[in-house]
């Protein structure tokens, strides 16, 4: 027979106020609805990385592709470089 074990979180108080009203919409314990969330995130992240494959929210996604569209700020040492490879020194 399996023993359940217990995880304690520590929430701000808006946090479990937002947890709590989650669960009386599924008429479930806070308990109940904390694990059927969190069990299933973990599978999901589990076999996307099982995968090899990224798994974003579309807000996620919309912030990754930001940050690939921006122009590189490039740092001294490796502006130093590019003038070294290019011949200008």
């Amino acid at each position: 027979m399996q023993k359940n074990s217990s995880l304690m979180v520590r929430l701000d108080e808006e946090s479990k106020a937002l947890l709590s009203a989650a669960a009386e919409l599924r008429r479930v314990s806070v308990s109940d609805y904390v694990r059927s969330v969190v069990m299933g995130q973990a599978e999901r992240e589990l076999a996307a990385a099982q995968s090899h494959t990224i798994a974003m929210t579309p807000t996620e996604q919309l912030e990754f592709w930001n940050a690939l569209a921006k122009p590189p700020k490039l740092t001294k040492a490796q502006k130093g470089l590019g003038s070294i490879m290019r011949g200008d020194a």
